[in-house]
């Protein structure tokens, strides 16, 4: 596989499109961000972070420290204006509901490279505060690449509160970094390998529940969440 690289022209693109959104991110919120000691300062490591609306992935790549290579839902390439923002910024297109090997295949050719990756492991947005259930993808590419995890928490994300920064009163949005960690190898095979994926995919999103308040954790709150699946 040719190794992953990131085009001059694109990284023009990319430094626009941050710069553009974090004005718009100014204007319309209250912007804060703790954690920012806990990003690695170069390195192969995934961004993994809770999808509440669309206002989740443009504000952690316009804030990040570097233009981290991102996934979208390949239905955003169909969308008036989101389509452009997408194409823009070189999103990787990802299909959902089954086994994306273009996608695997790039995304690891990306940590391999030593770049960021910014993926939500719920695989969709939710709307409202409250984390759903995890698809296993991010604990199927660690374990082909082991690079670590940094969990990010936003909080002020919801459609309510876009609605609101829209009609200018600035409501507060945060990001709110934790450390970085590795999840445990996957051993085993067929149901036992498929098991250990899911369970390292909730351990992710229980460090992203730990970022949050309560009414956000969602179906990873303490007392909600389904004792099975847990991780010690």
């Amino acid at each position: 596989m040719q190794k992953y690289r990131v085009s001059w022209t694109l990284q023009l693109r990319r430094s626009l499109l941050r710069v553009v959104f974090r004005q718009i991110f100014r204007v319309l919120y209250r912007i804060r961000i703790l954690g920012v000691e806990n990003i690695p300062p170069s390195g192969p490591y995934l961004v993994a972070y809770n999808h509440v609306s669309i206002v989740d992935p443009a504000f952690i790549l316009a804030f990040w420290p570097v233009a981290a290579e991102t996934v979208g839902a390949a239905a955003l390439w169909h969308r008036r204006g989101q389509n452009i923002i997408v194409r823009m910024y070189g999103t990787i297109p990802v299909h959902r509901g089954a086994i994306d090997r273009a996608l695997i295949e790039k995304a690891v050719a990306v940590l391999e490279a030593g770049l960021p990756l910014s993926i939500a492991p719920e695989g969709q947005r939710s709307h409202v505060p409250g984390m759903q259930r995890a698809h296993p993808g991010i604990a199927y590419l660690v374990d082909q690449v082991r690079a670590p995890v940094l969990p990010v928490g936003v909080v002020g994300n919801s459609d309510e509160m876009l609605a609101r920064a829209l009609r200018g009163a600035r409501p507060k949005l945060e990001m709110r970094i934790g450390k970085p960690f590795h999840l445990p190898p996957i051993t085993g095979r067929g149901r036992e390998r498929r098991e250990a994926r899911q369970r390292n995919a909730d351990l992710v999103m229980q460090h992203i529940a730990a970022l949050l308040p309560a009414e956000y954790q969602g179906v990873y709150a303490v007392n909600r969440f389904p004792q099975s699946a847990q991780t010690g």
